[in-house]
């Protein structure tokens, strides 16, 4: 994610900002220019950007409920905006807790609807397109606590992404991550690994790359459920790290392309951080060389996959190095082995193809 700065006073800003906190401005995002504007009144509920005067918004319906930033045009018809028109079902708001949940996900999921944008993918609600659009619901178990009766299940089916709303409670979550013995789970990282379902159906499923796909990930036609069922049923099998990125990635070639999907979004995004902060890696000792790095391309349109690793790997090195010192886990715990590059770069050749 970049960083933004205001335009009247020049402070800095970030993503889900709507005040600057030196001027006092009003903050909106306007999708269309990727850009975290200040804003001038233009009469309620209309605003002009600081930096562009004579153009004018409104801001997204959801603004009301304190979950969206994002603008939509004055004259346009959606009350909307890009990544809330996604949106099928939202949790019921009259359940205590309910809305705070819910502003972690649609934080989490603007950030994602962002990194697409920032992409150039095809990116449109189930509303405008049916058949080949994308939509979320946000829905919540019944009970009075999370584990307690029906569950909901994070999932993926032909553009409909379903999100427990329980994945936003910290304490659950993290629950659930050491249930599975996973190294990683965050909110971003639902959203990026089912937006990867979404995005396998729209361009790998029905085109040329489907057998260059298999080549690289094994072949979807095998039961998906009975796959699932012998993953679960059964420890990941030993040297699975050889192979893929994550555990759950050898459930089934849906699962691997997936997060090896979401596993490419977290480099590009983080790079695109560290960049904005002007982040370099110079080590004092040790093989400089190959620990050396700067960020000086732009990280969502680098068609050159090798610059993106050769920046990151030394970039997760220094960031775990980090860590420790604080006495915290890996913030990066993964090893990408070569068969798990070639698929990285795999989806990069498709994004940018």
């Amino acid at each position: 994610m970049r960083i933004f700065e205001c335009q009247n006073c020049g402070q800095l800003l970030y993503f889900e900002n709507i005040r600057c906190e030196h001027c006092g401005h009003v903050l909106g995002f306007v999708p269309e220019q990727l850009l975290l504007a200040a804003l001038q009144d233009a009469g309620e509920p209309l605003w002009h950007p600081v930096a562009a005067p004579d153009e004018t918004y409104r801001f997204c319906a959801n603004a009301a409920h304190g979950v969206c930033n994002w603008l939509v045009p004055a004259a346009g018809a959606n009350d909307f905006c890009r990544a809330c028109s996604l949106n099928r079902t939202i949790p019921d708001l009259d359940v205590p807790g309910h809305l705070v949940l819910w502003r972690r996900l649609e934080n989490a999921k603007h950030r994602v609807v962002y990194g697409l944008l920032r992409l150039g993918l095809p990116l449109a609600s189930k509303q405008d397109e049916p058949e080949r659009g994308l939509a979320f619901d946000f829905l919540a178990a019944p009970g009075p606590s999370f584990w307690e009766g029906p569950q909901v299940v994070t999932g993926h089916s032909q553009g409909l992404i379903t999100i427990d709303l329980a994945e936003a409670d910290d304490a659950e979550r993290e629950r659930h991550r050491q249930n599975m013995a996973e190294p990683y789970r965050t909110i971003i990282g639902h959203f990026r690994h089912e937006v990867g379902h979404h995005y396998w159906e729209r361009l790998v499923r029905d085109s040329s790359r489907a057998e260059a796909f298999r080549g690289f990930f094994g072949d979807e036609r095998v039961d998906y459920g009975t796959a699932l069922e012998q993953h679960y049923a059964s420890s990941p099998q030993p040297g699975w790290q050889n192979d893929y990125v994550s555990a759950y990635a050898s459930a089934h070639p849906w699962e691997d392309f997936a997060e090896t999907w979401a596993h490419y979004l977290h480099i590009v995004d983080t790079l695109e951080t560290a960049s904005a902060f002007g982040l370099g890696i110079r080590p004092a000792l040790g093989p400089r060389e190959l620990l050396t790095m700067e960020i000086d391309f732009d990280p969502y349109q680098q068609t050159d996959f090798e610059r993106l690793i050769e920046a990151w790997l030394p970039l997760t090195y220094a960031v775990n190095s980090l860590n420790h010192s604080m006495g915290q886990p890996d913030f990066y715990p993964f090893v990408l082995s070569p068969t798990v590059m070639d698929k990285l770069r795999f989806v990069h050749d498709l994004i940018h193809g």
